[in-house]
């Protein structure tokens, strides 16, 4: 009998969902982007009307129709939502105010009590509750700097100064469960709504970065993870909550009681490209596609044939600006006659790469961790040319496997445990995750990005008094 695992992937700017089988294969799939975020006052950022459950539902109907097995071979669904979002809900379940963005900064502000709100939680919360109708939410999606958790015990913290400075009503918050256990099932009106059988178990995750980790088989600490999606990020594994750390934060693991270390990122990382391709011009994508190529593979034939450093042309990949730091902005450095698109291609990837390898030596430092490995997953490593680039600039063995939206396989790998078809997620990680292929490091161009980056880690600090003078100048 076949046994089939669906997995959610509730992100920033679109809902993606899978079902696989006990091996890890991909059956089959369907997105469905969400709307563009809405903005009433400098600071916020917000999904507009209900759109999480929107586009969930209409990925789900899409999802269900595309499935050509047995429905009643489907063993749960495991929900991976965005992190660091604000979810605000009247007694009856339906939002009380618009979802607020982990780009809000009112996300991170001590919660303000409001007699319409019966309950405040995170996105993985409000969607588990809309196709269950339970009020319960996985911990690793409740960060410590937005509500009253508790790393060590992974529960809401007893201690009550701690509990207390968050000012939210034990009453308004989600009842917690560890990864891998039934948060609920699917109601009689979630069914009608999404296609799902009813009673099908709905399985706790942790974070989507935590969940993308666990799907990309990152689970020992001798190796690292970079995350190239909308917010790139890297991470290494570890078994400890290390607080006042200087150059990364402990992130709740999608295995129970182990944790993440996770660098400083880029926001905006890998939607870089999709901006570059937006403004490279249509005759240009024309061209490519009149010779069968994607944009962006046909931009990789020209950036492939150039050397490390794209002559010069050094890119600081800062095009969102924190709330708290609206000076920062983007850069691009050391135009000349020779520069052409393949040159301003290659620049934003070196710029990406060199900007998270200096936030991954500095937490690897901290840790006295030196990963043998990296594993990078998201779209990004779709391209053979990043893949070998940040196998030279890290100067050690990058994979990539054969699914690389690793957040929804993670999802599903959380669904093979709960309902005991693993025994546990080693044994899922070993039967669900295939390594696609590896690159080597190059090690002349390895040196060549050391020497590059000795100047390139200086460029942000050279030019933020520049940049502070100019916001100043145009606000």
């Amino acid at each position: 009998m076949n046994t089939y695992l669906i997995g959610v992937d509730s992100g920033s700017q679109s809902t993606k969902v899978y079902i696989y089988d006990q091996d890890g294969n991909v059956i089959c799939g369907a997105s469905e982007p969400l709307k563009p975020m809405m903005s009433r006052k400098p600071g916020y950022v917000e999904h507009p009307g209900d759109d999480l459950w929107d586009s969930l539902k209409v990925v789900l109907k899409k999802l269900m129709h595309e499935f050509k097995g047995d429905p009643k071979e489907i063993v749960g669904l495991g929900i991976c939502s965005i992190r660091c979002c604000r979810v605000f809900m009247d007694k009856d379940g339906a939002l009380a105010e618009p979802i607020m963005s982990w780009m809000d900064v009112r996300a991170y502000e001590t919660y303000i009590d409001d007699a319409k709100i019966a309950y405040t939680g995170s996105t993985s919360g409000y969607l588990t509750f809309r196709l269950t109708g339970e009020i319960k939410d996985t911990v690793a999606n409740a960060y410590d700097w937005q509500f009253p958790t508790d790393l060590d015990t992974w529960e809401w913290s007893k201690e009550e100064a701690h509990f207390n400075k968050f000012n939210i009503p034990r009453e308004k918050l989600f009842d917690l469960q560890l990864p891998g256990t039934v948060l609920g099932y699917v109601t009689s009106q979630a069914a009608v709504e999404t296609g799902l059988p009813v009673g099908l178990p709905i399985v706790a995750t942790a974070n989507d970065k935590a969940v993308e980790a666990l799907g990309s088989g990152l689970i020992e600490s001798n190796v690292g993870l970079v995350s190239l999606g909308t917010y790139i990020t890297s991470m290494v594994f570890g078994d400890k909550n290390i607080k006042n750390s200087s150059n990364f934060f402990t992130n709740l693991s999608n295995l129970p009681y182990k944790y993440l270390y996770e660098s400083g990122g880029i926001r905006r990382g890998m939607w870089l490209i999709s901006w570059y391709k937006s403004i490279i011009g249509e005759e240009y994508a024309k061209k490519a596609q009149s010779e069968g190529f994607m944009v962006e593979d046909y931009l990789a034939k020209e950036a492939e044939l150039l050397l490390p450093g794209s002559d010069g042309l050094f890119t600081i990949p800062d095009w969102l600006a924190p709330a708290t730091q609206l000076y920062r902005k983007g850069v691009m450095i050391g135009f000349d006659e020779r520069h052409t698109r393949g040159h301003i291609y290659r620049s934003l990837l070196e710029g990406i790469a060199l900007t998270l390898k200096n936030s991954y030596d500095a937490m690897c430092q901290e840790l006295e961790s030196k990963p043998t490995k990296i594993i990078v997953s998201g779209g990004g490593s779709n391209s053979d040319l990043y893949m070998q680039m940040i196998a030279d600039i890290y100067g050690v063995r990058t994979v990539r496997n054969v699914v690389n939206g690793a957040a929804s396989l993670g999802a599903a790998i959380s669904v093979a445990v709960a309902t005991g078809f693993y025994i546990d997620y080693e044994t899922a990680v070993r039967k669900m995750i295939k390594q696609r292929d590896e690159f080597t490091p190059n090690m002349a161009n390895h040196d060549a990005y050391n020497k590059i980056n000795a100047v390139y880690r200086k460029l942000p600090n050279l030019l933020e008094n520049a940049l502070k003078e100019m916001y100043e100048t145009l606000k």
